[in-house]
């Protein structure tokens, strides 16, 4: 496997919807959040910049709601339920980017503090692999980000749909790694 040669001070890790509404839901959630929490530390440990991003609404009428076969999240959402998961450990000087859609770059800041930082190459992962983690990868790809998916720290609602965006659209647009893998080549193991 190709060595990553990670240059943290172009590098991000951005982890998507790692909420309390979301990971609750997801196959392997506490894989999940153990992951994100190693390259959490791999990443404040190098110095590198972290994004935390989550899905939010004001008051509904920002969401999404085009006319669909598969309707999205019905009613209400429970208190708390936007909330990042705690063990990852996101504070008041993390930088958030609160989206009301899948992708995290439209209609947010992330692309801005990106490049405001150098940053060229971004580390993802988060829920869901076919959803969020795929629709804010293609909008980088196609914003000239170098990726590398962490496919291990990354969950989608079926392993089928996981599996499918890891065979068939990730591999085209960056590269992947394991959690181990990733840690392993940072720290020269």
């Amino acid at each position: 496997m190709e060595a990553l040669n990670i240059d943290f001070s172009k590098t991000a890790l951005v982890l998507i919807d790692l909420q309390k509404g979301i990971i609750g839901r997801a196959p392997a959630a506490a894989e999940i959040i153990s992951n994100g929490v190693r390259l959490v530390e791999q990443f404040r440990a190098n110095g590198g910049f972290i994004s935390f991003v989550k899905v939010d609404f004001v008051d509904g009428k920002d969401a999404l709601r085009p006319v669909t076969d598969q309707s999205a999240q019905a009613g209400g959402y429970p208190e708390g339920w936007s909330e990042f998961v705690p063990e990852l450990g996101v504070g008041p000087r993390d930088h958030v980017v609160v989206k009301r859609q899948w992708s995290a770059f439209i209609g947010t800041d992330l692309d801005v503090q990106l490049r405001r930082r150098g940053i060229d190459t971004i580390v993802l992962c988060g829920i869901s692999t076919n959803i969020g983690v795929e629709s804010t990868a293609r909008d980088a790809f196609q914003l000239g980000y170098n990726q590398i998916f962490i496919t291990d720290a990354m969950v989608a609602l079926s392993q089928e749909e996981h599996d499918a965006t890891c065979k068939y659209i990730f591999p085209r647009i960056g590269k992947l790694r394991t959690t181990a893998a990733f840690v392993d080549s940072v720290s020269g193991k």
